[in-house]
């Protein structure tokens, strides 16, 4: 009888241990496909996609025109992360360097701002 106790509270603190442990999250939220509108700009409202992946622990990617698959991909030259903050730096033949921030609102929506016009990129799924 005493076994049988002993092995109840064994598994009672296996479970509870197991229960009060912390893990990480394994999620990037960043990674991944995203569709990024511009509104406003002087060639009118511009549409871009993005497939951001995670190489040596940093992202990388490059920007697509959603609307003209012909036009030239656009390189990313640099992303900064910090937080629910991203920001997107890449060359474009418009306007050379330009940087595009951009903020978490929610799992699948981001907001910011490029060159003074705003911007949302929303996830693909």
């Amino acid at each position: 009888m005493k076994k049988i106790g002993m092995l109840f509270v064994v598994l009672f603190l296996g479970i509870a241990s197991n229960g009060f442990s912390q893990t990480t999250p394994t999620t990037d939220f960043f990674a991944g496909k995203w569709e990024i509108s511009i509104a406003g700009t002087p060639n009118g409202d511009v549409k871009l996609v993005t497939d951001l992946v995670r190489k040596d622990g940093k992202l990388t990617g490059e920007l697509t025109d959603a609307v003209d698959a012909t036009k030239p991909k656009m390189a990313i030259t640099k992303i900064e992360e910090n937080g629910d903050k991203l920001a997107i730096s890449f060359d474009s033949p418009q306007a050379a360097d330009l940087t595009l921030n951009l903020t978490k609102v929610d799992a699948d929506t981001l907001k910011g701002e490029v060159y003074n016009f705003d911007a949302v990129a929303k996830r693909v799924k």
